[in-house]
């Protein structure tokens, strides 16, 4: 088992929702808005509340999905990834990919592949 964590521009995740419901057997994504940053750093303003200047940052709006796969279709997914991401911009995401130790399907107490089949 592995965990696939992609981080993308939000605009494409509807887009890769789709590309990624057509992989057989495809065990389902979790999905979160999230902010940060990379290579292209955060911007920093300064704002007067009252009578004091606080520093606002904005981080940029990215999406964030995880998904645990069985080993054979890891290739699969982060490829679709990829694909389906791509726009050749600064800041498409990066995909990263690591082992899973154990899971329980918390309704059945299936463990382990059983959990995520």
């Amino acid at each position: 088992m592995k965990m696939i964590m992609a981080v993308i521009q939000p605009f494409q995740l509807s887009k890769l929702t789709h590309a990624l419901e057509r992989i057989d057997g495809f065990p389902g994504i979790t999905i979160a808005d999230v902010r940060g940053f990379g290579r292209e750093k955060a911007t920093q303003q300064h704002r007067e509340h009252h009578n004091r200047i606080d520093d606002v940052v904005d981080y940029v709006k990215k999406a964030r999905i995880e998904i645990v796969a069985h080993d054979e279709m890891v290739d699969a997914i982060v490829t679709t990834i990829v694909e389906t991401a791509h726009t050749g911009n600064p800041g498409d995401g990066k995909v990263f990919v690591w082992p899973i130790d154990a899971a329980v399907r918390i309704m059945t107490r299936e463990r382990d592949e059983a959990a995520i089949s």
